[in-house]
């Protein structure tokens, strides 16, 4: 028998809200550095986001070889326990490894009072899509899923149209994030759900970091069974919004209200294009996103959320004229940052 959200959360996170993908917080000496592990959830919370995902790509895959997983879980838990809000907030968690090792996970996720599992695909490459699917069942016996189209470019695989044909027809799946950066292969996932028997039941959620607001923006629609069956991408999963994270809400409600009324300004769509060329700096574009969470960290960095930017790996860090990118489009696109914001709020979060 599958999991089942709490009425609140699903309505939320059908109805579409920003979820950042959690960075994780070391200090000098590459310890989890608590404060401001607590700090960067405390920011998203009060920047307006309606979710967090925590043990995800951004959060780094080896915090669970580091024995980071539990702790980093539970204090975004905590933080939003002791944060008011008027909203509930969806907490995803990433699962992964092997079917036991993704299940343990989720029970771990499950007992701290996580509402998604979202299943990391990486290092299975072994697996047939039968096996992928009866792995993510299992999964779904545990927590609702929330399934993930995780790029080649930093681990994923491509899937075809009818992986998720069959993921979509998993009473457990809730939601799916699409991060293939490829417009063809997120029509399939699209397509795919439209398709099937619980196109109403699952909500859409971009991972696109290249393409966030005109994946927002767009009404799709597919002939099914003599009939149209339209969809929209109702939220977003993203690397991105764990940045300058209070204009991406803003962004997040424009693209929204011009969707529902179908006034779309041409100024959004200008955005869309200066805010894809500034995630190309962030996420190491040029270098085939080597630098992807680096880059997240530099710019946290250079607001004072982090105090480094250090990661598990020390082989992973900013890549040649990524810095220098990044200035670029700092000062480029100033209408894109929250850095006001960040100052007037910091030491407050800051505060143990």
């Amino acid at each position: 028998m599958s999991a089942a959200l709490p009425v609140d959360v699903g309505a939320a996170l059908r109805e579409g809200v920003v979820i950042p993908a959690h960075p994780l917080a070391l200090d000098a000496t590459g310890q989890l550095d608590q404060r401001r592990q607590r700090a960067l959830s405390r920011y998203y919370l009060e920047a307006g986001a309606s979710g967090l995902a925590v043990g995800v790509h951004t959060t780094q895959f080896a915090i669970r070889e580091a024995g980071l997983l539990e702790p980093v879980l539970r204090i975004a838990v905590d933080t939003v326990r002791e944060t008011p809000r008027d909203r509930p907030v969806v907490l995803v968690a990433g699962v992964s490894g092997t079917t036991d090792q993704a299940v343990a996970e989720a029970k771990l996720a499950a007992d701290l009072g996580y509402h998604l599992a979202m299943v990391i695909l990486r290092g299975l490459a072994e697996l047939t899509d039968d096996e992928l699917i009866a792995h993510i069942a299992a999964v779904g016996e545990v927590l609702p899923v929330f399934g993930f189209y995780l790029q080649p470019a930093v681990g994923g695989r491509t899937l075809g149209y009818d992986f998720w044909a069959r993921l979509a027809e998993l009473p457990c799946v809730a939601a799916i994030k699409i991060a293939p950066f490829d417009r063809y292969r997120t029509l399939d996932v699209v397509r795919a759900v439209c398709e099937s028997s619980r196109a109403e039941e699952i909500a859409l959620y971009t991972g696109n970091d290249d393409n966030i607001l005109v994946d927002l923006l767009t009404t799709y629609r597919f002939p099914v069974n003599g009939g149209q069956v339209s969809k929209r991408i109702v939220g977003g999963l993203l690397g991105q919004y764990a940045v300058w994270t209070r204009r991406a809400v803003e962004l997040f409600e424009q693209a929204r209200e011009a969707a529902r009324t179908g006034q779309l300004d041409e100024e959004l769509l200008t955005t869309a294009a200066r805010l894809t060329d500034a995630n190309a700096a962030v996420f190491d574009v040029a270098n085939g996103f080597a630098g992807c969470v680096a880059g997240i960290h530099e710019v946290l960095r250079r607001q004072g959320l982090l105090d480094n930017v250090r990661l598990l790996d020390e082989q992973e860090r900013l890549s040649p004229r990524q810095a220098a990118e990044l200035d670029r489009v700092i000062r480029a696109y100033p209408d894109l940052q929250d850095d006001a914001f960040v100052a007037e709020h910091l030491d407050r979060w800051l505060d143990t």
